[in-house]
Formats: C-alpha cells, sequence, structure tokens
C-alpha cells in the first residue's frame, strides 16, 4: 500500500474524500472500502477513490480500503473521520491543562507543589477540505493550536519569576515539523561502524553513512512503513533491511541499527553435490543444513557454473538472543485477507555465491532446504512452518513453499526427522524459516522524566523495543529463543507493542522490553528485593501472573535498562486482568486510549540533579508543542543548537551549578529572562577534591523571527560559598575582543554574553546543532565530559576544556550564600 487514506474532520452536510492506492505485480486494479470494518456496499471501484457527499454524523468513524489482484489483497491504515454537528467547535478556546515544574525554591502551596499550569492546546485537525480538486492531496492544513499568550508572574522566593501561558486556541495553519530518523550503524561483533554506507528507501538510493556510520533520513511524507536497507559497499556485512520506527508528529527519533558481518566464504566444487550448515553454535547442533546438489549454479545469463565457488552463507540464530538487533525486517507478513501479521522466525540466513576466480555474483536452484525437527519446540508449529523470502522494498516475507516432514537421518546413533523445503536463489538473497503466529497481545508501556512517575511528565519520541522470547521451562532468566522483535515510538499516551501471548499458560511467551531515548537507555523500574505494584505501574495479583522481573534482579552489577514479564493473555472474565498492561490483540485502541490510571510498564530517565526551566514552555519529545515568541529558548523548531559551558570547582563536595539566561543585546528581549538551567558537578575520578559541571546556557544567535541576532546574557551562579579563581585564556580573549563585555565584578559568579560563533573545548564552549534537541544536548553533554571537540565520555575530566574555574568551600552556618541572595534579589535588581 503506497498511499493510506488520512484522517479528516468536516462540518455535517461537507463533503470528504478518501483515497489510496497499491502497487504489485499484477497492478492491482479492484479497490473496495470499508466502514468501521464494515464493507461498504456499492464501494467497488478500480480508482481507489471513496467519496461522500452530505455528511451526516452517522458516518463519522474509520475508513479502510482494500486493494486486490490476482497475486493476493492488501489492506490500508484505517482513517479516522470525525463528523462535527452545525456550529459545533473543533478546538475549544480553554486551554487543556498542561503543568510545568518551577524551581525548587518557587512553591505555589502550602503543601509544597512546584507545578504551574500552563496550559496546551491539543494538535487536532480543524476543518477543511483538500488543496487538490480530486480531494486526494493533503487537507488545507488547518489545526487547533495556540492562538494567545500571556505573559504572568509567578511568586518565587521573594521575587517574582516570569512564565508565559497559553491563554487561548484557535484554529490556525497547522505545524509541519520535518520527520527525521536518525541513528548509527555499526557491525554487532565489533561495533565498527559502517563507513560511507548506502542507503536506499524501498529501490531508491536516498544517501550515505558518514565515516562515523552516522546518518540522518527525512521521512517522506505519508509515509507508514520505513523500510530501509543500509548496503556496504565493501561486502563485508550483510545488507540490513530495516523497518525504522519513527514519530509521525515530527522531530527526530534515534535508532541504533547492527549488521551482520559475512560468514567466511568456503570454496565449492560447483559440479559436486554440497551442504552447508545452519546455524554452527558452539556446543549446540546446528538448526539445519542447505543442501547443493551438482549442478545447481547458474549464471545470470541462465548458463550452468561447474567451477569453483565462493560460498557464504550468514545465519541469524535464535538461539542467541545477542543477534535479534542485527535481524533483518520486522518479522511480518501479508495474509490472505491483506493484513500484515506477525511471524515467528527459527531462523533466517543470507546467502552469497560466487565465481571464485572472477567473484561474479552466482545464483542457484532449486537448493534443498533441510530442519532439525527436534529445534522446534512447540510441537504446533511443526506442521505451519514455512520458507520465505524477504522483500527489500516492502520489507514483507513472501512465502517460497512449505516444510514438510521427510526421511529420517541416522547420525550418532540416533534418528533424526527432518523438514524439507525447496527455493531459488535469484534476486533475493535473505531467506527464513518462520510460521505465522495468531496468539497476539499488546503491551502498553509508558515512559517518564523521573522516577516519581508523574503522568504529566510523559516523555515522547522514546522507543519502546520488545523481544519475543521462549523460555526454558523452570528457567525463566535463561531464555531458549528469541522468537519475534517489535519497536515503536511513545506518543503523548504511551505505546502500546504487539507481543505473542497465551492464554493457558501464562510463561508461553515472555517479552524482553528496553527503551531509548536519542541513543540513551531509560531505567526499568527495580523488582528486587520486593515488587513494588504502585511504582512498576501493574496492580496484583495480575502483576505476580506477569512475573515481571528487571535485569539485575539477580545481579545488582548488571545494567537496570531492560525489564523482562510473561505476556500472559488477560482472562474475559478476569477483572483483575482486564485494566491493562497487556490487551488482546482485537483491543488495540482500547489499549491506545487507555487513561493513565490504567495499569501500565513504566520507564524512566535517570535524571540526577539536573533541572530545566523555559519561560516559554516546550517539550523536547513532541517539536508541534513549539510557540514562535521572542522569548523561546529554541528559536528554530526545524533545528536545535545546544550550548554547554564546563565549570571547574574545586572543593570537598559536589556543587549545583545554574546557568540564568536573559536577553543580552536584542532590542526585543533584552533584560528579559529566557530560561533557567541546574546541573550538579561530576567528581573526576583522578583529581582529589575537584568536580566538573556541564551547564546549557542558551546559545546567541537569531531569535525566532530571524531579524536580528541576541547575544544571551549568560550568568553561571554555583551553589555554596565559591570564588571565581580562573578565566579561561581564550575565552576571555575573545570575549573582550567582541565586546560589550559583561559586568563581572562579583567573584561568586560568571558572566557573559553568549558569543555567536561555535567556539570549541580549547574555550570550554560545547557547541552541536541537531535536528533533535535532547541528541543535540546528549552529543554536547558527552563532548563536555571528556573535555575534547570529538570525543565523548561519561566519566567526568573536569580539568581539561575547561571555561571557568571556582574554589568552594562549606558554608558556615546562618551565612546566606551568594546563590541564595540571587535568587531573593527584587525585579528591578
Amino acid at each position: 500500500m503506497v498511499l493510506h487514506p488520512v484522517a479528516k474532520v468536516r462540518q455535517a452536510g461537507q463533503d470528504v474524500t478518501f483515497c489510496c492506492q497499491a502497487s504489485g505485480v499484477p497492478e492491482p486494479r479492484n479497490y473496495s472500502w470499508y466502514h468501521n470494518g464494515t464493507l461498504l456496499e456499492g464501494t467497488q471501484n478500480t480508482s481507489g477513490h471513496l467519496e461522500l457527499r452530505g455528511l451526516a454524523q452517522e458516518q463519522a468513524g474509520t475508513y479502510h480500503c482494500k486493494a486486490t489482484s490476482e497475486a493476493g489483497a492488501i489492506l490500508s491504515e484505517p482513517a479516522q473521520l470525525t463528523v462535527l454537528a452545525q456550529g459545533q467547535p473543533s478546538c475549544r478556546a480553554d486551554p487543556e491543562p498542561s503543568l510545568v515544574e518551577l524551581p525548587s525554591e518557587c512553591p505555589q502551596d502550602s503543601s509544597g507543589s512546584r507545578y504551574y499550569n500552563v496550559g496546551r492546546c491539543p494538535a487536532s485537525p480543524c476543518p477543511g477540505g483538500s488543496t487538490e480538486p480530486s480531494g486526494c492531496g493533503e487537507e488545507s492544513g488547518m489545526c487547533c493550536g495556540v492562538k494567545r499568550m500571556e505573559l504572568r508572574q509567578v511568586p518565587c522566593a521573594g521575587s517574582v519569576l516570569p512564565v508565559m501561558v497559553v491563554a487561548e486556541c484557535g484554529c490556525g495553519p497547522c505545524a509541519r515539523p520535518r520527520v527525521l530518523v536518525q541513528g548509527r550503524v555499526t557491525a554487532a561483533d565489533t561495533g565498527e561502524p559502517l563507513r560511507f554506507g548506502v542507503i536506499f528507501l524501498g529501490g531508491r538510493k536516498v544517501g550515505f553513512t558518514s565515516y562515523q556510520g552516522s546518518f540522518t533520513i527525512e521521512v517522506p511524507p505519508d509515509t507508514r512503513r520505513l523500510v530501509t536497507r543500509f548496503v556496504d559497499g565493501q561486502q563485508r556485512l550483510v545488507d540490513a533491511i530495516k523497518v525504522l520506527p519513527f514519530d509521525r508528529r515530527g522531530g527526530a527519533v534515534y535508532q541504533e541499527v547492527k549488521m551482520m558481518r559475512k560468514k567466511e566464504p568456503v570454496e565449492l566444487d560447483g559440479g559436486q553435490s554440497n551442504s552447508i550448515p545452519l546455524g554452527e553454535t558452539d556446543g549446540q547442533e546446528p538448526i539445519g543444513e542447505l543442501v547443493l546438489p551438482a549442478g545447481v549454479f547458474l549464471r545470470p545469463s541462465g548458463e550452468v557454473f561447474n567451477g569453483t565457488v565462493k560460498a557464504s552463507v550468514t545465519f541469524v540464530d535464535p538461539r542467541d538472543v545477542g543477534m535479534a538487533s542485527a535481524a533483518s525486517s520486522d518479522l511480518s507478513f501479508t495474509n490472505a485477507r491483506g493484513e500484515i501479521v506477525p511471524l515467528r522466525t527459527y531462523g533466517m540466513f543470507a546467502v552469497d555465491f560466487r565465481e571464485g576466480d572472477s567473484g561474479q555474483e552466482l545464483q542457484a536452484g532449486p537448493v534443498q532446504v533441510r530442519m532439525d525437527a527436534r529445534q522446534v519446540w512447540m510441537p504446533e508449529h511443526l506442521h505451519k512452518m514455512k520458507l520465505w523470502s524477504l522483500n527489500p522494498e516492502s520489507g514483507l516475507w513472501e512465502e517460497e513453499g512449505m516444510l514438510r516432514p521427510a526421511g529420517r537421518k541416522r547420525k550418532r546413533r540416533e534418528e533424526r526427522t527432518f523438514l524439507v523445503g525447496n527455493l531459488e536463489i535469484r534476486e533475493r538473497r535473505l531467506f527464513n524459516l518462520d510460521v505465522p503466529e495468531d496468539r497476539r497481545c499488546f503491551v502498553k508501556v509508558r515512559a517518564y522524566s523521573s522516577e516519581k512517575f508523574n503522568p504529566y511528565e510523559q516523555l515522547e519520541g522514546v522507543v519502546i523495543n520488545l523481544i519475543n522470547l521462549e523460555p526454558q521451562p523452570g528457567f525463566p532468566s535463561n531464555p531458549r529463543a528469541w522468537g519475534r522483535f517489535d519497536s515503536v515510538v511513545t506518543g503523548p499516551n504511551g505505546a502500546c507493542l504487539p507481543a505473542f501471548c497465551d492464554t493457558w499458560r501464562p510463561d508461553a511467551y515472555t517479552a524482553l522490553v528496553t527503551a531509548t531515548l536519542g541513543g540513551e537507555e531509560l531505567e526499568a523500574v527495580a523488582s528486587s528485593p520486593k515488587l513494588n505494584p504502585s511504582a512498576i505501574g501493574v496492580a496484583q495479583p495480575y502483576l505476580g501472573k506477569l512475573g515481571y522481573r528487571r535485569s539485575d534482579h539477580e545481579d545488582a552489577a548488571l545494567k537496570k535498562t531492560a525489564f523482562q514479564i510473561n505476556v500472559a493473555k488477560p482472562e474475559p472474565n478476569n477483572v483483575d486482568e482486564n485494566n491493562g498492561p497487556i490487551y488482546s490483540y482485537r483491543s488495540l485502541r482500547e489499549c491506545e486510549e487507555a487513561p493513565v490510571s490504567a495499569n501500565h510498564l513504566r520507564f524512566y530517565r535517570v535524571e540526577v540533579d539536573k533541572y530545566e526551566y523555559n519561560v516559554v514552555p516546550f517539550k523536547e519529545s513532541d517539536v508541534t508543542t513549539w510557540t514562535g515568541n521572542y522569548l523561546a529558548w529554541w528559536p528554530n523548531p526545524q533545528e536545535f543548537r545546544a550550548c554547554f559551558i564546563k565549570v571547574q570547582l574545586e572543593g570537598p563536595q559536589e556543587y549545583m551549578v545554574r546557568s540564568r539566561n536573559v536577553g543580552g543585546s536584542h532590542p526585543r528581549t533584552r533584560g528579559q529572562l529566557y530560561g533557567l538551567r541546574d546541573s550538579r558537578s561530576v567528581r573526576d575520578p583522578q583529581l582529589g577534591d575537584t568536580s566538573g559541571a556541564c551547564v546549557e546556557f542558551k546559545c546567541g544567535g537569531m531569535l525566532f523571527d530571524q531579524s536580528l541576532v541576541d547575544r544571551t546574557l549568560v550568568t553561571i551562579i554555583p551553589q555554596g560559598s565559591c570564588r571565581r579563581t580562573a578565566i579561561n585564556t581564550l575565552l576571555r580573549d575573545y570575549l573582550s575582543r567582541h565586546p560589550p563585555l559583561a559586568d563581572n565584578n562579583h567573584t561568586g559568579a560568571f558572566s557573559m554574553l553568549a558569543p555567536l560563533d561555535p567556539l570549541g573545548h580549547n574555550y570550554g564552549i560545547y557547541t552541536v546543532t541537531d535536528q533533535n534537541p535532547r541528541l543535540a544536548k546528549e552529543i554536547a553533554i558527552g563532548r563536555c565530559f571528556a573535555g575534547t571537540s570529538d570525543g565523548f565520555s561519561r566519566e567526568m575530566r573536569a580539568g581539561e576544556g575547561t571555561a571557568v574555574t571556582f574554589s568552594c568551600q562549606e558554608r558556615p552556618p546562618g551565612r546566606e550564600s551568594f546563590f541564595q541572595r540571587l535568587l531573593n534579589a527584587p525585579a528591578e535588581a
């Protein structure tokens, strides 16, 4: 399906047109339409268009199309049609609640709460029409958004703190941020980057990876499945065909891509019969073998080749959980009804046959695939096992044939039964031993900015990964094999991940779940020394049935970034199991719309002693929340520039360091606050009584109107009794050559007008530009910790690449710090 219908909003009495288009050989010519899953009589046509005139409210709901040909069928994704009554507003003027956290010194009530309602407007479409006469183009582009904001002054530590709040919502032009996927491609075994690898979207070449293996892909409009192929020009790695998750609302999602190294080729005599084992693992029998009869190799012209053949067969073994990340595609196929449904793999293999002398690629066929029946642990799968090949353009697996029980083979005094199938190796080179699996569920997962798990602090744009495992009986933490993997990006209401499940045996399938945000691994909730249902997010007794275990459950030295559960399908008549976090496959909408109070599983960011405050609220995980305002921290929603300054602190403890950022040179913002950033210093393991802090500040440059630059007035203030002892010489000389100079009379702080140039580690300033604000900050912090402009470190090196140094002492009892005096200063100070 290359064109899916899109969601639309109309007033009662208006007209609407939905469109879909499929491709295939032969080209699909028959289309039919469904409303809420029911076939609409009289909608069969060859155009893929559905026109509805004079809409009534009962016609609201979901619409999808089905395209058919002699080759089969394919369904589109459903599109929601909203029909409003005459005069019914689609965008309420009153904003929805949205809370932001104020600085620690700004409690808002007697309970000490620091949360303030700044409001938000839902990014829902407004009634409109298509921009094209056919009705198949993009909508006219009107969405609910911010119509008016107002500045309020919030009481804070004897002074006031400015905050912009949404005062009114209304229909306006839709935000159309770029949709990006970023990441890095590396070899699964060594971590070596794929340097200058070729990137394909479908069959179209769109670019290359960098020297470090990084890539950025702009997702084409109307894309639903982003099928990407990475090719190693040096032919050392197997082509990786990935279905990459992305955020349709805009912004960048980060993804690590792993590629399998090609197995060293063996030399075969093309004129004789040969066999190649599939899945040679130390201490385990092969999954099967590839049997190559004499004379099976062919040149592309069809001529038989009987010379020396260099044969490389690379096997992705599901008995090795570490190989799951390197497997291609998302293990899906299209069934006879046109639905995209999952497969459970027993192994996939890539073949590469070449002439021994010239290196020219060879074809083969028919060849025989023999699979050891003992490797099939679920008896019901023996009669459903099939051979599949991967379509590199659609990313879907297509059936090559059945694997059927064949004659027995004696080995080591025992008889073994094989499942045998045949295939021909032509253009496609990646094959799979799979069974369709219809025991499916969804798992509800949410990500939070901290372990407080506040509902209004959910993170969007987090990539949640789920690997289906088959546990060893009695050894749940030691899985026998993985069978499938899926990735989903969290939205404002979390994510629902498909997973295999079983009603009668809760532990028939388990799931290993991880979460990453901009390459940063999030932490799962602890499962030891005892389960805490309120923290995990699932009530008893269902939690016990799920068998929740964090990855460090038995070994505290292991990472805390994954959890494992039994995917126990909920019993329909059990009230304890009908509120999440597992939902039956037909309850996807219930899962997606579940309230935050319903059972769900959790990840959170480990943000120790770090705080951010923006006068103009903005969620970095959702670029559609950006508002064009002179006081916006990020002036451009298409490109994010993160700036950090490195501060060295000499003292007996760690210290909180704040940056206060106000307008410096722009006439519209001079003296007005942009925001605050707090960061606690980190000990340098090599230097005694020395720590370092990497503190974000607002970069200098153009504001949102792109007319004038502003050199932000940045003030760096350590908490405690600290005295400035040194300023980086290069930074001081740069600032003196680029006046005006900020007042630095007080030795307890450091002030500067932010440089417009991207200075480097020699100045103690670290600047990174990226389409993903969190990724830009992560890279900048890594460089700041390392003290270099191109390195990356999680270990603080406080003495390298520093901008300013403070000497700090324990504060005498009863003496107010400069930090506190500054916070308590009146607004006019």
